[in-house]
């Protein structure tokens, strides 16, 4: 994620958006990717705070209309090549980002280390910028994804009953999503994430490679300290960070 995440005040700069109403110019990216596979962490506890996040209501992935086409031109591709895309995170409120912000200040929960942030020590998350201080999810025109073989069943989690092991596979085989092998689960506070890191092995490099070549081929361009995570070039909402609920 980089979890780009913003200060605890909304930001001057974001509208005012009606509770259940996105605003103009954002869509359900289902309407358009009708075989999208959303597996949207944060409306979950299956993520690295360990409940669901304020602003989550329901698991559903809107962008800006152009990330959106862009993101259909990258799945028209993939398809061709037996992938679907799963995204596990779209637009992100900043209610959202504010309670990530929260949560690292908080030393004493450490729920979920072993599995998100096992060689880090939390204290540095912000100095390492696994936590930021803003977020690119809350402009509209950045996503967090990742590959599933088109023939695959989509692997949905059950956390209540899920054996979650660490996200970098140093205490043993990674939690399995279904999705194509990265090397690494989705918001792994690891150098093993980085999008070039040189320890993921050969299959794992080629899989991040062939998402970054489809992504950047219809307009993305990828942050390089993490392999799942897009924004649209020229995205239309560059300076303005918005907070309306997904659901």
């Amino acid at each position: 994620m980089r979890c780009a995440l913003a200060a605890a005040v909304v930001l001057l700069t974001a509208p005012a958006a009606l509770a259940g109403s996105p605003p103009r110019g954002f869509v359900d990216v289902t309407t358009l990717i009708p075989d999208l596979v959303v597996d949207m962490r944060y409306a979950t506890p299956h993520n690295f705070v360990g409940r669901p996040i304020p602003g989550y209501k329901s698991p559903r992935c809107y962008l800006t209309r152009p990330a959106a086409q862009a993101l259909q031109c990258a799945a028209d591709g993939l398809r061709g090549r037996g992938y679907a895309l799963k995204v596990y995170d779209c637009y992100r409120p900043q209610r959202a980002v504010n309670a990530f912000v929260a949560w690292g200040r908080d030393l004493r929960d450490q729920k979920m280390k072993s599995a998100y942030y096992p060689d880090v020590d939390k204290r540095n998350l912000f100095r390492e910028n696994y936590i930021a201080s803003r977020s690119g999810h809350s402009r509209g025109s950045t996503v967090d994804l990742t590959m599933v073989p088109r023939e695959a069943k989509p692997a949905a989690f059950d956390p209540a009953g899920l054996d979650i092991r660490a996200c970098d596979s140093k205490a043993g085989p990674r939690t399995d999503d279904g999705s194509a092998d990265m090397g690494t689960g989705f918001d792994c506070f690891s150098s093993l994430s980085h999008t070039a890191s040189s320890r993921v092995n050969e299959a794992q490099r080629s899989n991040r490679n062939l998402l970054r070549t489809f992504m950047r081929g219809c307009g993305f361009y990828n942050n390089r300290s993490e392999w799942w995570h897009y924004t649209l070039r020229g995205e239309p909402y560059p300076n303005t960070f918005f907070d309306f609920p997904v659901e």
